[in-house]
């Protein structure tokens, strides 16, 4: 099978020689992580972080890791009381960070153009980027203080849902942009509410629907689009929060939040699911027979249909891109026993 036969059987629950395997890592340090806008170095870092990779793994699937333009720019630092909220802007696509974007989507295109492995852009749920422009000292989840969303949470929601639906408006436009002038196959949407950021009624009345919003315009383009419930460093979602949104197929934390892929494929109605792999676990420190035994053990628990090998989220950015063929590898003696 080719690379997109392979992934297309994944994704309609059809067997396939051996399972895909998608591991994806970031090419700039943290604390470069958005500059890209203005830096011309730190895009060039981002862009040419692919090349480098692609020459180490060639993958079964590729994603443009968006490192220098993380996340999303939101002028918030206005907002003071919940009716600030209602002045906060969509992104335009007339700006910087667009054409920013789009440069760097259809370069990354072109430097996987020798291989036929689909190809995803980065996309981010419009809470996130509102909680990453109210946020202070870095992003949410990775110590950003987030005092001054949960205040304004606590006095009035509605305006938080208000906010967040204004910024689904620019996302929404700038993943169409991604899928029709970008060319990729479809979009990689990280969404969360690690750690129940924001109380479970909440976030399904006033903050699901318009991430949910998000994925059903990218849906209008594409088939092809993933659901990345994002557990970065081991910080869990409840998943049930998660189960309506209709995704092509569904990663998760699975050591975050304790949820096999055969347990969270039944979850998620059967639909294809991928993951497996502790983001800093075996396949960053383990042996190479350590990491063809844990491979094995995930394929022996939930099979080989509707399944693609990766991990709970991006792997450690200097991670010996050879260990990801180790799991390549696994799959395919797996798949032959």
């Amino acid at each position: 099978m080719t690379k997109r036969e392979r992934f297309q059987n994944f994704l309609e629950n059809k067997p396939v020689d051996r399972v895909p395997v998608a591991f994806f890592h970031h090419f700039c340090r943290f604390e470069d992580f958005g500059k890209g806008v203005d830096d011309d170095a730190i895009l060039e870092q981002n862009i040419e972080g692919h090349r480098r990779a692609l020459a180490a793994f060639d993958p079964d699937v590729a994603k443009i890791m968006n490192d220098s333009l993380m996340l999303m720019p939101v002028d918030a630092s206005f907002v003071e009381t919940p009716a600030d909220l209602y002045k906060i802007k969509p992104l335009s696509m007339d700006s910087k960070f667009v054409q920013r974007t789009l440069e760097l989507t259809c370069r990354v295109k072109e430097i996987y153009s020798s291989t036929d492995a689909p190809l995803y852009a980065t996309g981010f749920s419009p809470s996130l980027v509102l909680r990453n422009s109210l946020a202070t000292g870095g992003l949410p989840g990775a110590g950003g203080d987030e005092s001054k969303l949960t205040h304004l949470l606590a006095q009035d929601p509605e305006a938080v849902a208000a906010a967040v639906k204004t910024l689904s408006e620019g996302i929404i436009q700038l993943n169409q942009l991604l899928l029709t002038q970008g060319g990729v196959d479809g979009i990689y949407l990280s969404v969360n509410n690690q750690c129940g950021f924001f109380p479970d009624d909440i976030y399904l009345s006033h903050i699901a629907p318009w991430d949910k919003a998000v994925l059903a315009a990218a849906n209008e383009l594409s088939s092809m689009n993933l659901l990345h419930i994002c557990g970065f460093a081991g910080r869990a979602n409840n998943l049930n929060l998660f189960t309506g949104f209709e995704a092509a197929a569904y990663n998760w934390a699975v050591h975050a939040e304790g949820v096999s892929l055969a347990e969270g494929k039944k979850l998620f109605g059967g639909k294809p699911v991928f993951g497996g792999f502790e983001q800093d676990g075996i396949i960053y420190t383990g042996s190479r027979e350590e990491v063809e035994k844990a491979t094995f053990r995930i394929l022996e628990n939930c099979g080989q249909t509707g399944i693609m090998l990766g991990a709970d989220c991006t792997v450690p950015t200097d991670i010996d891109d050879r260990r990801l063929e180790w799991v390549r590898q696994a799959a395919i003696a797996f798949a032959n026993k």
